[in-house]
């Protein structure tokens, strides 16, 4: 077997030392899987790991649902946008050959895999690019990329985020490919997979691939010249792109459909940051994560100085990393690099394309030949500069300037070493790889410990979870009934870990449907109404058809001030079915809700269920406040008469802070705080005879409306169930994404479903009707079933380009293959007559 050769030397080291420096880095902050503290920080616990949870239920036969539609969340969703925008990398398919209690290993496993994968790709490119018996540097090049501060700091916790850094060296490899005409169809497939794993960051490093194909094409000669070469790697982006249309037409149109979230504008960080960041052990949210290691960095400010290299090399790549770092600062590219919308969070995700032009700058710098000490004075005198304006900023850590000291201090030492011959190579290998490693560990162990102390984590799977889920498990009875996982949520997508069908959701596509009804019938939300929280309700579980519904004791890790000790309890209650009907009326104005959540409740449900009496809010003075707005301090009391024997439920949904009926032991929990969150109505306790008080510690600035008190009659509430069940569906049936009613003789009316009407469904060959949000279809008379199906908006679509693609490169094979074939013969012809 011969031995491997310098690229697969190089992309080995670069996966090694990856590997090596982040399991080291955690290992030594204590995180998970190395310690006791969670690596479930924001969006990671909170979408990412429920997501990829819910792809090993897909990839074990176990999910609600399948490819196209998900029935464990937002009370039925469309779950293709959510699948190509989380769960498209080939990566994530490992998760199912875990056990599905160790899902947050094998996310982690997959994140790690991935910073591994795009170290490799880098160390290959770099020879690809420039082939050189320096394939070590090339190797520690490639995992100074993969360990980069924007993906040990950031991606690492958004791992989807990853997939881009793998796709730009790869999307460079397929400019090299086109500017040299070889390996066109591996070079399409390379572009198809990269935008397919995630559109958002391939987007990215198409750019970024487009910047650095244009530097080698300044640098180096072609054969047929820069512009065929262009249009080749045009040609390849295009078809690429098109291929995965099946998976990008149907993510783009969930977007549009999804409800709004935050924009922030746009400020560029301030130049002392953006030097800090680009030293060890520094973070922040909002700034440019730019670490790459000391002798990266020591190299790519080298190149200027460096007379070795050829001229117009050292200043076509200088000049592009000084235009890629500018461009992160300036609004209208910004937003060019975002695909002309600011993101919500950090408005600095395209820093890895940065990291990659400087890593291609600093391979540059000994590619030709190792720099000479002249280089390294004028390199060392410019990483001075960036240390003395980063002394100005705050981010800087008692760790940074020792690290960087001696990053600089090995860097140097081992450029002076490789001067010497070759047998001083291991020793300066050995210096160059434990400095980035080094470096880049402590940087880890640092961004491990100030995420969580600056976010909202959550805890991995444990025993919470599994009790949880064996409950739901145990109450389910799908589609007879839902069984909703419960309001003391683990996550905002506690479905997809531990099973039911309930209303929780929290995705960038969470429909704007989904959020606008359920908040007007009294739900909670958090993220500005990206993630929607299940409504603990009878009226709304009767509307849902909540039959089941599971409570466990609050999570600590949701930063609850009260013990819960209570055991796992499930209650049930008598439900209407999935599909309902509401009967025949001429001549009435269209249903709409209003402001009041308790009357929307009754208008869906089609029934008067609660008493609403007046209120009467006072402060701690006795006058009532001015815009009922309560503000942090003394208790305000809120006052009303409910029936004896009613059930009093409170909806205020911005208010923060605690409600307490009189004669009740404990308070109620409300986090409220429009627009980021929403407080869900919640039931108080019963009313007795005499007026109803209840007792409001604002924690903070909030308001409580004028009809905020509900009484419930259960008895009136059981009346229309018993209706809506003696005149709804007979039996209801679920297969796959189409949901077939069976009605009484003689219906007619609306058949109303208990499902949001997202974009996508169709009843009896047309688009379904809309009834108060959720699916609805007109009953004629005669009809003895009514079915819907759902179908991924854009699907049909993106399969039709897809399908072109794939039959692009046959046709213009077959053309080229006519132009040809006469010349041939003619040549032969030609042949003969000489012989």
């Amino acid at each position: 077997m011969p031995p491997p050769g310098p690229r697969t030397r190089a992309a080995a080291l670069a996966a090694l030392i990856t590997v090596t420096a982040v399991c080291a880095g955690d290992a030594v902050a204590r995180s998970f899987p190395f310690g006791p503290h969670t690596r479930s920080v924001n969006d990671l616990g909170n979408q990412f790991v429920p997501f990829h949870t819910r792809l090993w239920d897909l990839l074990h036969g176990r999910a609600d649902g399948g490819l196209l539609i998900n029935w464990q969340s937002g009370y039925g969703t469309s779950f293709l946008p959510d699948l190509g925008t989380y769960l498209t990398s080939p990566f994530a398919l490992l998760v199912g050959l875990f056990p599905r209690q160790d899902i947050d290993l094998a996310v982690y496993v997959v994140t790690v895999l991935k910073m591994a994968a795009a170290a490799a790709a880098m160390a290959l490119l770099l020879l690809t690019m420039r082939s050189s018996g320096r394939w070590w540097a090339a190797g520690v090049l490639g995992a100074s990329y993969g360990l980069c501060g924007w993906s040990v700091m950031e991606a690492s916790y958004n791992p989807m985020w990853l997939d881009g850094l793998v796709a730009l060296p790869l999307l460079c490899l397929a400019g090299e490919w086109a500017r040299t005409r070889q390996r066109p169809v591996l070079a399409t497939l390379l572009v198809a997979a990269v935008w397919a794993a995630n559109f958002y960051t391939a987007y990215m490093a198409t750019l970024g691939a487009a910047l650095v194909l244009a530097a080698r094409l300044a640098t180096e000669r072609t054969e047929q010249g820069p512009v065929r070469a262009l249009l080749r790697a045009a040609w390849t982006t295009a078809l690429g792109v098109a291929l995965a249309a099946p998976v990008l037409i149907p993510v783009y149109l969930g977007t549009t459909y999804a409800y709004p979230g935050w924009n922030r504008p746009f400020a560029p960080a301030a130049w002392p940051d953006v030097f800090a960041r680009m030293l060890p052990a520094t973070y922040s949210f909002f700034t440019p994560a730019l670490f790459l290691g000391t002798g990266t960095l020591l190299l790519a400010c080298a190149l200027a100085f460096h007379r070795a290299a050829p001229t117009r090399e050292r200043w076509v790549w200088t000049g592009l990393t000084a235009v890629v770092a500018l461009s992160l600062q300036w609004g209208p590219t910004h937003l060019l690099w975002h695909a002309f919308a600011t993101p919500n969070g950090s408005p600095y995700r395209q820093t890895f394309i940065l990291a990659g032009v400087v890593v291609t700058a600093a391979w540059t710098a000994v590619a030709h030949a190792w720099p000479s000490r002249r280089a390294l004075l004028g390199g060392c005198a410019v990483l001075a500069v960036i240390a003395a304006g980063a002394s100005f900023s705050e981010l800087v850590t008692e760790w940074t300037y020792p690290l960087l000291a001696a990053g600089l201090v090995a860097a140097a030492a081992a450029l002076a070493l490789v001067r010497h011959g070759r047998r001083y190579a291991v020793l300066a290998a050995l210096l160059l790889a434990g400095a980035q490693a080094g470096q880049a560990a402590a940087t880890t162990a640092y961004a491990d410990r100030q995420r969580l102390n600056r976010l909202d984590d959550y805890a991995p799977w444990g025993d919470r979870q599994r009790t949880q889920a064996e409950a739901v498990a145990a109450a389910d009875g799908w589609p007879r009934h839902r069984t909703e996982a419960g309001p003391e949520r683990t996550t905002a997508n506690d479905p997809l870990l531990v099973g039911g069908q309930g209303g929780a959701y929290y995705s960038s596509h969470t429909p704007e449907v989904l959020t606008r009804t359920l908040a007007a019938l009294g739900g909670g939300w958090t993220s500005n109404g990206r993630a929607v929280h299940g409504p603990d309700n009878p009226v709304t579980d009767a509307i849902f058809s909540v039959g089941a519904r599971v409570h466990v004791p609050r999570d600590p890790h949701q930063g609850w001030n009260r013990p819960d000790d209570r055991p796992v309890t499930v209650t049930r209650q008598e439900t209407p079915p999935l599909v309902t009907v509401r009967p025949p009326k001429p001549g009435a104005p269209p249903v709409a809700y209003g402001r009041s959540a308790f009357r929307n409740q009754q208008t869906l449900l089609g029934s008067t269920v609660y008493t609403l009496p007046r209120t009467a809010l006072l402060g701690p003075d006795g006058a009532a406040p001015a815009g009922r707005r309560l503000t942090p301090g003394a208790p305000y009391t809120l006052s009303a008469r409910c029936p004896a024997g009613s059930e009093v439920h409170l909806w205020a949904p911005d208010f923060f802070g605690t409600a307490q009926l009189a004669g009740t032991a404990d308070p109620v929990d409300f986090r409220g705080g429009l627009p980021k969150r929403r407080a869900a109505m919640q039931r108080l306790g019963d009313a007795v005879k005499g007026p109803v008080t209840v007792t409001l510690r604002a924690e903070k600035e909030g308001t409580v409306p004028r009809e905020a008190i509900g009484c419930l009659d259960r008895g009136l509430l059981a009346e229309a169930v018993g209706e809506l069940k003696r005149t709804g569906a007979m039996s209801v049936s679920v297969t796959g994404g189409t949901v077939r009613a069976e009605l009484p003789a003689g219906t007619t009316g609306t058949a109303v479903f208990a499902l949001p009407r997202i974009g996508g469904w169709s009843c009896e060959g047309r688009p379904a009707d809309a009834y108060l949000g959720l699916v609805a279809v007109p009953v004629r008379p005669g009809d003895s079933s009514v079915e819907c199906t759902f179908r991924t908006p854009g699907l049909g679509a993106g399969a039709a380009v897809g399908a072109c693609a794939l039959l692009a490169p046959a046709l213009t094979a077959l053309l080229r293959s006519a132009r040809t074939c006469p010349r041939r013969r003619a040549a032969i012809k030609t042949s003969s007559g000489r012989h």
